[in-house]
């Protein structure tokens, strides 16, 4: 394995690290009393910005070497993904929203363990990913770790969760 490989992915240990330290302090500690739609909210607002993937297909952003097979399905699945959550969003308040919001998280989810099969099937090197080699390393353990913030707080059961809360505020 070359050199800048282990560093790629030490990165991508310590980002992991970082942002489970994050969240375990900050983050889930302000969503877990919140409503589900309450809490969801900031998570598929974050979300919202895997706009940021469709720079795998931008020429000069990334080495003209990418590999296609990577790039195109990373950023169209993150695209897709960040439609999900805007949708999510848009219909939070709704009947639909949880089942979008499952929708997008599972989509969101498989895009990123895809983008990661793709990266080492095809053989992609750190160096590759030019200016974008701060999303696998920086955002997207960020966004796994809310993917399973998000199935967390789907999968709360809202009958006990208020009578939690009840009890809670008095």
């Amino acid at each position: 394995m070359p050199q800048q490989m282990i560093w790629f992915f030490v990165s991508i240990v310590f980002s992991l690290i970082a942002w489970g330290m994050v969240t375990a302090r900050y983050i889930w500690p302000e969503l877990r009393h919140r409503e589900r739609a309450e809490a969801l909210r900031p998570l598929l607002i974050l979300h919202s910005f895997r706009f940021v993937g469709l720079a795998f297909v931008i020429p000069g952003v990334v080495s003209p070497g990418l590999p296609p097979a990577f790039a195109d399905s990373a950023a169209y699945g993150d695209i897709l993904a960040a439609t999900l959550a805007l949708l999510a969003l848009l219909t939070l308040s709704s009947g639909a929203g949880a089942a979008i919001t499952w929708i997008f998280s599972l989509w969101g989810t498989a895009d990123l363990l895809n983008a990661f099969y793709q990266a080492n099937h095809a053989g992609v090197l750190a160096g590759q990913l030019g200016a974008t080699y701060f999303i696998p390393t920086l955002i997207v353990p960020l966004l796994l770790i809310t993917h399973g913030l998000v199935f967390r707080i789907l999968m709360r059961r809202e009958k006990n969760f208020a009578m939690h809360e009840s009890r809670h505020s008095a």
